[in-house]
């Protein structure tokens, strides 16, 4: 074990170890070095305390105004009341029972404080903060060690604030910085004029300048670049390194007869994008190959191509879905498109004909053994499913293509588990209709070929979306309502999207519950997005489907055909319901966001979406990506209860302005912390970004990537790099090296 693996007992003690790893999952010396400063201050520079933010912990640089003690009237005791500065808004400290701290906080001195930010009496206060005077004549360690140079503000907690986290970093610096090794090799750094990884860590805790934080954030940010490229890249060296069966393209095959039935012609970003997905199925090495592109843009399409190909090659192809609504959406658009091509075995079934088949986790037994019989036999070329297929009765005769829907929404287990069906590895499509900035791709996916759709198909129509505030203008939502009724009148359909399903209570029957429960598992989607804006204990719950259809039957849609749609509902009812939807036998469909990708339904031409401001940004643009999917213009209407300024309304209106799925992704990932873009739910791989912004970074992440290629092509094995090869270790725990094997 290294030096900087050394435990932080050894170091700063057992009580402090405990705080800084049950606060901050600090345990090593390595993890305290790697903690970096979130800013900086510096002395005469007061913290405007006026951006402070209510139950935000903070650490402020303040000056004090004002020292008063209040005793308490009728009881013993008193209050210490600390007013601190910044030269224009002040900050009220209040400590209980504390009065000899008027010694020490006298008005004039500088500090740092640190506490969670309150209001009492319509005033910001700390209560108890802790607090670290920094001027000369205090003699204070923190006075001392800060003389001269920026003061570091570390991300902190409650029972270790940024000047005793300071303390112990350095405390980590002066006994192990000689202990830290060099991930990038010299002639790397000389190419790229980098400092050495001790300097810059010296540097990034203790700069004397903003250049000397600079030329550190530069250094950090090019290992946090470098590593993770090299750990792609070996990646990328170890899959063309495995077999796989050649999948040739077979003239006057199923795919042949497929296309010539077309009732369109494909865009010139589907037929390219086809061609480089069958030149990758042609080659001896597994494809891998992400396929993302514009809500409507084909995908789906261009995914059947591929498969038809595997099947012309005598190989099966398997579709995973995440929902069960998805997968049926799937498997009857698929049979629709093909006619007589998906009828392979019957009775008028066209001589090229395969047979399409559909599993899901609630499928009767009956169906459940047909389907597993023809998968095993080979009768069945395209398959259709959700997590049911990764199941260990699932067998196929010979797996040639694994087409992942959504990949965001599927742990890489499942994914693995599905492709090690295969007798060999079979080829990889990932799918995404979620439009991913080029850097994040070759961050999140940078084991991928890309390839993009961002050409919509003739005949799309706009989509205009507008926001609702529905309590500054009730009017609006009752006029949204109206123009419901409109396009209905017209002959066209509508949706109607809320947040929550409604129907929480326990079914009286253990197995209606249980069998409700599994239905949820293959609709975990439906729950709104991770940032849902709000975050406020006194909003109202979120509207739900079974209650909002209620009212708009009994009010401003009364007389209409109106169904719900969700993930509760039994697979029977939620395929029914679908099928009279596309069938326009129901006029408005309420449903949660179980309709969100996939659903295909032209005649279909307005979208509400109820507490937009609950969703994400990317995931409002897929929402709204379900109308106008035909001749006529589609609308979609956000509708909101928070104010007009917030940072909820923010994302709304961003959305309302722009159909450019690429710019929202990019809204989407400013207003989010990139770990959560770039952590295991979506990768994989944990965020271990602290410097790095796949956003702003987009040159250093290009010429890592780059050189990292061209290292591993020298050096698969780091054989000479071995302190790179300890760098990506630390990357790599048990979890994330299971994933980069599994992939």
């Amino acid at each position: 074990m290294g030096a900087l693996d050394e435990p932080l007992t050894k170091l700063v003690g057992d009580r402090t170890a405990k705080v800084l790893a049950d606060s901050l999952k600090l345990r090593t010396v390595g993890d305290l070095l790697h903690h970096y400063p979130r800013r900086y201050v510096e002395r005469g520079q007061l913290t405007s305390l006026d951006e402070l933010e209510v139950d935000e912990h903070v650490t402020v640089l303040a000056r004090i105004e004002k020292v008063t003690l209040i005793p308490f009237r009728g009881r013993k005791g008193d209050r210490l009341e600390v007013v601190v500065t910044d030269g224009r808004s002040r900050l009220s400290l209040v400590f209980f029972n504390q009065g000899w701290r008027q010694k020490e906080l006298k008005a004039g001195a500088q500090g740092l404080f640190a506490g969670k930010v309150g209001v009492f009496n319509r005033s910001r206060q700390l209560v108890s903060p802790d607090y670290q005077l920094l001027d000369e004549e205090a003699g204070s360690d923190a006075a001392k060690q800060f003389a001269g140079r920026l003061i570091p503000v570390y991300g902190a907690s409650a029972q270790m604030p940024s000047w005793k986290l300071s303390i112990c970093i350095e405390t980590a610096l002066t006994k192990h910085l000689g202990d830290v090794g060099e991930p990038l090799p010299a002639e790397l750094r000389e190419r790229h004029d980098l400092i050495p990884l001790p300097e810059a860590l010296e540097l990034i805790h203790r700069p004397r300048s903003q250049a000397d934080r600079e030329r550190a954030q530069s250094r950090l940010r090019w290992d946090e670049a470098f590593v993770l490229q090299v750990a792609l890249a070996q990646r990328r060296a170890a899959d063309s390194a495995l077999p796989a069966k050649p999948r040739a393209p077979r003239a006057g095959g199923l795919l042949d007869a497929f296309d010539a039935r077309l009732p369109f012609t494909l865009t010139e970003g589907q037929r390219k994008v086809s061609a480089e997905i069958a030149a990758d199925l042609a080659t001896e090495h597994p494809m891998h190959r992400l396929l993302q592109g514009e809500v409507g843009s084909g995908k789906t399409l261009v995914a059947l191509r591929a498969m038809l190909t595997v099947v012309d090659a005598g190989g099966q192809a398997v579709l995973l879905a995440p929902t069960e609504v998805l997968a049926q959406q799937h498997h009857r658009s698929i049979v629709e498109m093909m006619g007589d091509l998906a009828e392979g075995g019957m009775l008028g079934g066209s001589e090229h004909a395969t047979r399409v088949v559909l599993l899901t986790g609630s499928m009767g037994t009956a169906a459940r053994r047909q389907a597993l019989l023809d998968m095993v036999c080979g009768d069945a070329g395209l398959v259709i499913g959700t997590h049911a297929l990764i199941e260990d009765k699932v067998e196929f005769q010979d797996l040639g293509l694994v087409v992942v829907d959504e990949q965001h929404r599927f742990g890489v287990e499942q994914r693995d588990a599905l492709r090690a069906k295969g007798r060999q590895p079979p080829h990889l499509l990932v799918m995404t209709a979620t439009p991913i900035p080029r850097t994040v791709a070759m961050t999140v996916f940078g084991d991928l070929e890309t390839s993009v759709l961002d050409q919509l198909p003739a005949g799309r129509s706009p989509i205009s979306t507008h926001v609702v505030p529905a309590l500054e203008k009730p009017n609006f939502l009752t006029r949204a309502w109206e123009r419901v009724r409109e396009e209905v009148g017209k002959g066209h359909q509508a949706y109607v999207v809320c947040p929550r399903i409604g129907d929480e209570e326990p079914a009286a029957d253990p197995k209606a519950a249980k069998k409700k429960r599994k239905a949820a598992e293959e609709d975990f989607e439906e729950v709104g997005d991770a940032d849902a804006g709000a975050g406020s204990d006194e909003r109202r719950p979120p509207l739900s489907v079974v209650e909002t259809a209620e009212k708009l039957v009994q009010g401003p849609l009364a007389g209409l055909r109106v169904e719900i749609l969700h993930g509760r509902l039994a697979p029977d009812a939620k395929d029914d319901v679908m099928r009279r939807f596309a069938a326009g036998e129901v006029d408005v469909l309420v449903a949660t966001t179980v309709i969100e990708v996939g659903v295909n339904v032209p005649n279909s031409t307005v979208m509400v979406i109820m507490d937009a401001d609950r969703f994400g940004v990317s995931q409002l643009h897929q929402l709204r990506g379900r109308v106008g999917r035909g001749s006529a213009a589609g609308l979609c209407l956000l509708v909101s209860e928070m104010p007009g300024g917030s940072a909820a309304r923010a994302r709304l209106d961003a959305v309302a302005g722009t159909l450019d799925g690429f710019e929202l992704s990019r809204i989407d990932l400013e207003q989010r912390r990139e770990g959560d873009v770039l952590g295991q739910a979506q990768s994989g791989v944990k965020s271990s970004l602290k410097v790095l912004s796949v956003l702003e970074d987009e040159e250093v992440i290009l010429t890592a990537r780059t050189e990292a290629t061209r290292l591993v092509a020298e050096d698969p094995e780091l054989a000479a790099h071995p302190d790179l090869r300890t760098a990506l270790e630390s990357l790599l725990d048990e979890d994330r090296a299971a994933y980069m094997e599994k992939g």
